[in-house]
């Protein structure tokens, strides 16, 4: 692209013939300016540019750009008019830790949220944390995003939320007023000492297509939190989720799923739903409601 840089391109393809653009860059060093743009311009997906590597990673990245070319093919773009605010067999969670058995402990009290997310999810999950009030309990986030771009999708949601959000460090503690966002190409996972909630970092093999994985997240929620959990699925393609969030309802807690009007790929929520595993089908901008409430 001799005359103009991608992001450029972007915006100005969205400005004047709207089309699902993923975006596939290696520019994680300047991963601040460089997502924020483009989450801002309307990039259906953001993936990291493969690098010459181990056959594993060759192959994980493979998986990750067709399925984002996959989730691409269902979204139906809007015309950008200003900036918005914004292996090859599959595993499951199995592969990180075994499935909760009977209930989770309860004698605490605090609740967790717990959310997955994938296509079209950096912008639902914007509106959904600025809904949020500074006290509201903590939550713990899997958005399918490559490393280096986690980081600065975090910052940015700081900086225009009421709550706190980092990019999930092993061993953070899970705190009122705080999100937590899994850091890319790590599960992440939610873990109980007494009366304290912490979440922690690990590598692994893909699971559900992806790492991190929704899957892992909640079933860690079901085991460790029960009761104690709310969970939300929203926006995104596959069935990442889908068997986590039964576990989650299994183990007694609250699950609200987003709608299908409101998805910009109804196929997370959708599978979750047809697994059993939701209490709730909601419009985005009435899940926080219903968390507060």
């Amino acid at each position: 692209m001799p005359r103009m840089d991608g992001l450029t391109f972007l915006r100005k393809i969205m400005q004047q013939h709207p089309l699902p653009v993923v975006i596939c860059s290696s520019l994680v060093g300047k991963g601040s300016e460089t997502l924020s743009k483009a989450i801002e311009y309307g990039a259906t997906e953001i993936i990291a540019k493969p690098q010459s590597g181990t056959q594993l990673f060759l192959q994980e990245s493979r998986i990750t750009i067709i399925d984002a070319v996959k989730a691409a093919s269902l979204v139906k773009p809007k015309k950008l008019v200003a900036a918005r605010l914004v292996p090859s067999k599959k595993q499951n969670a199995d592969v990180m830790l075994a499935k909760p058995l009977g209930s989770a402990m309860s004698e605490t009290t605090e609740r967790i949220v717990v959310v997955g997310a994938s296509t079209g999810g950096t912008e639902a999950l914007t509106r959904f944390l600025q809904a949020l009030p500074n006290n509201c309990p903590g939550v713990v986030i899997v958005q399918h995003m490559p490393e280096g771009f986690t980081r600065s999708f975090a910052e940015r949601l700081d900086g225009l939320c009421a709550v706190s959000v980092k990019e999930a460090r092993n061993g953070d503690s899970i705190l009122r007023g705080h999100v937590l966002i899994a850091p890319g190409n790590h599960h992440l996972m939610c873990k109980r000492s007494g009366a304290r909630y912490f979440v922690e970092i690990k590598q692994g093999p893909l699971v559900s297509r992806h790492r991190p994985s929704v899957d892992v997240l909640f079933r860690s929620a079901a085991k460790y939190a029960g009761k104690n959990v709310l969970g939300i699925i929203l926006t995104g393609m596959g069935d990442d989720g889908a068997k986590g969030m039964k576990e989650m309802h299994d183990a007694g807690a609250l699950t609200i799923a987003q709608d299908e009007a409101t998805s910009v790929v109804f196929g997370m929520p959708n599978e979750a739903i047809k697994a059993g595993g939701v209490d709730k089908i909601l419009p985005l901008d009435q899940i926080a409601g219903q968390l507060i409430r």
